[in-house]
């Protein structure tokens, strides 16, 4: 559980700060049009980052940081469905899924299972 949160927590942690300091690296690199200004952009490097710093402090404490995981599950969730969403539009190439597989969906079935780990220990009467 918490090797899975530490990788989560440096990936986030990395991206949200490649999305502050090299956004024109990144959009470059994904061939896509860099907005103007980038402030959109480098907002949702520091979220990016914070959910990092949150999946840092919930692996040094899981069953008390469990809403940073719950945050951390729903934003990965919606990540990955408006991305496939926007595929399916054609609003993006068909390569990111790859991109939001590797930053998102990939996290999804481990945390739910940490997330139901949690709650078997918080709640054993629960389930």
């Amino acid at each position: 559980m918490r090797w899975i949160l530490r990788i989560a927590a440096g990936w986030n942690l990395l991206a949200g700060l490649s999305m502050i300091l090299f956004y024109h690296e990144g959009f470059k690199a994904l061939g896509a049009t860099k907005p103007i200004p980038p402030l959109s952009i480098q907002v949702l490097g520091v979220l990016v980052a914070l959910f990092g710093w949150g999946y840092y402090l919930a692996a040094s404490d899981p069953v008390r940081n469990r809403n940073l995981l719950m945050l951390g599950f729903w934003s990965k969730a919606a990540a990955t469905m408006f991305a496939l969403a926007y595929v399916a539009l054609g609003q993006l190439p068909w390569w990111f899924t790859a991109v939001v597989f590797l930053a998102d969906t990939i996290y999804l079935p481990p945390f739910f299972v940490i997330l139901r780990r949690i709650d078997a220990v918080a709640n054993p009467e629960c389930l």
